[in-house]
């Protein structure tokens, strides 16, 4: 045989023996995702999710055969470890690579359910409309004005008593008396407490009132007293 053809005879011998090698290759590959795929489901069955998450991982090459995969991470994200963000996503893929695909319609159901479920993780107990929000800010934005206006009334009705406890001075005189408007729950007592830190002086604003105190007991809410 002349060199040239035995050249000829060898590149046809090798060009014969290519296809069966990748062929195999391909097998090879196809079996390594069924076993970890078959491993995975046996963890799932088992209750370890995280190992059974891992191995369905290993398993994906992106192609459309790994639909399936993608789905079964899902339903694992979704039903088994309360993560809707990441079941979004496998089911996302998976109707990628099948959108007419045996679980299409399934999938997507889950994923409007999925969705609800993130966004109400992320703004708290439950999903509200914008107008609902809205009004809810506003309502707060009023409640912490109105605490400031009674905090604000406080402290200017604790600064009156304050001041009005301070004796004059040597050589001052009060311009004008001192005056309390009664409220519920007051008495005598209780406002002889409030101005001179001693209940024993009640008879002191009985007497600097006795025009407009009809029963010394039975004091009326609104009235103004004045405080000798």
């Amino acid at each position: 045989m002349m060199p040239h053809s035995r050249n000829f005879a060898l590149v046809c011998v090798a060009l014969s023996i290519l296809p069966p090698f990748f062929s195999s290759c391909e097998r090879m590959m196809t079996s390594r995702q069924t076993q970890l795929a078959k491993d995975a489901e046996a963890k799932a069955a088992q209750g370890d999710f995280a190992r059974a998450i891992n191995l369905y991982e290993a398993a994906l090459d992106d192609t459309p055969r790994c639909a399936d995969i993608h789905y079964r991470l899902a339903l694992i994200y979704d039903d088994k470890m309360d993560d809707p963000l990441n079941a979004l996503h496998h089911f996302k893929r998976y109707l990628i690579l099948a959108p007419t695909g045996p679980h299409a319609e399934e999938v997507n159901r889950f994923m409007k359910r999925d969705e609800i479920a993130l966004a109400t993780s992320l703004s708290g107990d439950t999903v509200v409309t914008r107008s609902e929000a809205a009004r809810l800010r506003n309502e707060n934005l009023n409640l912490r004005k109105e605490l400031e206006q009674s905090r604000t009334k406080a402290r200017a009705a604790d600064k009156s008593i304050t001041q009005d406890r301070q004796p004059p001075k040597i050589g001052e005189s009060r311009s004008t008396p001192r005056t309390y408007v009664v409220q519920s729950g007051d008495t005598l007592a209780s406002i002889s407490r409030r101005f001179y830190r001693s209940s024993a002086r009640w008879k002191e604003i009985l007497d600097a009132n006795r025009k407009s105190i009809d029963d010394p007991e039975k004091l009326r809410v609104g009235q103004s007293l004045v405080i000798p």
